[in-house]
């Protein structure tokens, strides 16, 4: 059965173990060190494998799970970007009224801050509802204006609040004149429905000089505007109806499409 070779490794085998257990205790410990310290790595690359296999298991997330965490990390970076504008809009804000107290201090005039809060939809370019009323002093034919040039000026007041007709709509003449060295003076009216920021200005004489860039300011006539509130510059001008006088076109100076602050002149 066994073969000859299979005898002398058996042989050998026995021998070799005979003789290990015959050697001396110190000797026997250092070479079971030894043959240990041959197959201990074997033994640690086999439990960090373990481990890794165990921790992989447990950092394992379900898809749903996934999607739950991706909409709410959306959600609040859509909340964050709100948040940001607002600052944004709010720090602008600020600087806008800086900017018009600012100005107010400048002027010989006591004027009044008030914010627009309502557009009319049927007549958007001719009125507005600002939230100074009778308790803060407001009348009717006050001026309203803003930095750049006259507005309107209240048309009616209630409590609370106050209806401004701005400048363009039948309802708000003015009495104008234009600063160059004739200094010819008109009234300033509505122009027509398809641009807001243009009004016309009319009776101005046969033989008026104005030319286009020249600026067009309140006369002080009349007795509700004063003197010297810019109105706009003249864009051209062109013989009346039967050549009887001139008139022009005038372009404002305020932004009546994009007024968010006003101020209402309470005295001169």
């Amino acid at each position: 059965m066994f073969k000859r070779p299979h005898y002398i490794g058996l042989g050998l085998v026995v021998v070799l173990s005979l003789t290990i257990l015959n050697l001396p205790s110190q000797v026997t410990a250092r070479l079971k060190l030894g043959i240990g310290s041959i197959f201990l790595p074997l033994f640690g690359l086999a439990s960090s494998a373990h481990q890794v296999a165990g921790r992989a298991g447990d950092t394992i997330v379900p898809k749903s799970q996934l999607i739950t965490e991706n909409q709410v990390l959306r959600r609040e970076n859509q909340e964050l970007k709100i948040q940001a504008d607002h600052a944004k809009e709010i720090e602008r804000e600020n600087a806008r009224l800086r900017q018009l107290l600012g100005w107010q201090q400048q002027k010989p005039w006591k004027l009044k801050l008030g914010n627009v809060i309502l557009r009319e939809p049927a007549n958007w370019w001719r009125t507005v509802q600002i939230d100074l009323g009778s308790r803060d002093g407001i009348r009717v034919n006050m001026p309203v204006l803003t930095t750049d040039g006259l507005v309107g000026r209240i048309a009616s007041v209630s409590l609370a609040q106050s209806q401004v007709v701005l400048l363009g709509d039948p309802n708000c003449k003015v009495s104008a004149l234009v600063q160059n060295e004739s200094r010819v003076s008109g009234v300033i009216g509505p122009y027509g429905p398809i641009d807001g920021s243009l009004v016309s200005m009319t009776y101005l004489p046969p033989n008026a000089n104005v030319k286009p860039g020249q600026n067009v300011v309140t006369s002080g006539n009349g007795g509700i505007f004063p003197k010297e509130i810019s109105i706009g510059k003249i864009v051209d001008a062109h013989p009346a109806e039967f050549g009887l006088s001139t008139e022009a076109r005038v372009k404002l100076a305020a932004d009546l499409t994009s007024l968010e602050e006003v101020f209402v002149l309470i005295e001169k």
